[in-house]
């Protein structure tokens, strides 16, 4: 309503002044003359009626600002109540996804009751065809190892930890080619060696070697640890037999693996700190 009056102001004070001009002087005629009486109501006439359409436009106009003021004051309330909304909807969203990572983790322990736990996040990535390994936001502050291994929620290996900080840590992947695992065939439960390989790393894929030349494996074959040795746990899924090889010679075979865990895609692991050698 304040910018009405200051945009159009002058003109209605201006138009305002004319009309009371006007009827002053036809008020001041025909006071003192009768025989002017109908000639000052037909001069009259028009500015009577101007007088009473500023006035009733003057009115549309006061209203209007009220109700556009209004309507403001209401179209900004309406937004905030949105926005807090969206983001009650947000907290929602990642409350629902924390407590499906969390259910994830339970079922896991309920799997494995012999492993004793650390959650972690993925702070920084390095994957390249020289290394792949992963910053980790715990450290020895958390009872993190150098040799613990890393998991997902699924119990999908991804790798061990190979340097550590009070509040950090780094985890080398199962593709890098300084990685190696005790690994058997689930099917069959022939034992070999999962370990990273140069030529693959770039396309995220490993291999398993040392396979027997009578090897039953197959494409598609789950890949899990052994567990011998005792440095890492049992069946902890390494991936699946993507293709079966021979070596040049002709006498063993060895298999590409496809990693079971994403490895781009991880954004939460964990670290295995403790376990009990299942036998």
């Amino acid at each position: 309503m304040r910018r009405f009056f200051t945009k159009h102001g002058l003109m209605v004070l201006s138009a305002a002044v004319a009309v009371m001009v006007i009827l002053s002087l036809v008020t001041f005629f025909s006071n003192n003359t009768n025989a002017l009486t109908n000639v000052v109501n037909v001069i009259a006439s028009p500015f009577r009626s101007l007088s009473t359409s500023v006035s009733t436009w003057i009115d549309d106009q006061i209203r209007f600002a009220s109700d556009y003021d209004a309507l403001q004051a209401e179209n900004q309330a309406l937004r905030e109540e949105i926005a807090a909304l969206e983001e009650e909807l947000r907290r929602a969203r990642s409350d629902s996804e924390e407590n499906a990572t969390l259910r994830e983790l339970l079922d896991l322990r309920e799997q494995r009751r012999d492993f004793q736990l650390e959650s972690a996040r993925i702070t920084e990535g390095d994957a390249s065809n020289w290394a792949s390994a992963v910053t980790l936001n715990v450290g020895t502050d958390y009872g993190v190892e150098i040799g613990d291994c890393v998991i997902t929620a699924e119990g999908y290996l991804v790798g061990t930890i190979t340097a550590a900080g009070s509040s950090w840590s780094t985890c080398t992947t199962l593709i890098d080619t300084q990685a190696a695992f005790g690994a058997k065939v689930f099917r069959t439960g022939e034992a070999a060696v999962a370990q990273g390989e140069f030529s693959r790393m770039g396309e995220g894929l490993l291999e398993l070697q040392y396979l027997s030349g009578d090897s039953g494996v197959m494409v598609g074959d789950l890949i899990v640890t052994s567990g011998l040795g005792g440095y890492y746990p049992s069946d902890l899924v390494i991936g699946y037999v993507r293709e079966i090889m021979t070596d040049d010679d002709g006498l063993a075979q060895y298999a590409v693996l496809e990693p079971a865990a994403d490895l781009e895609a991880l954004r939460q692991v964990f670290v295995v700190k403790d376990f009990t050698i299942v036998e």
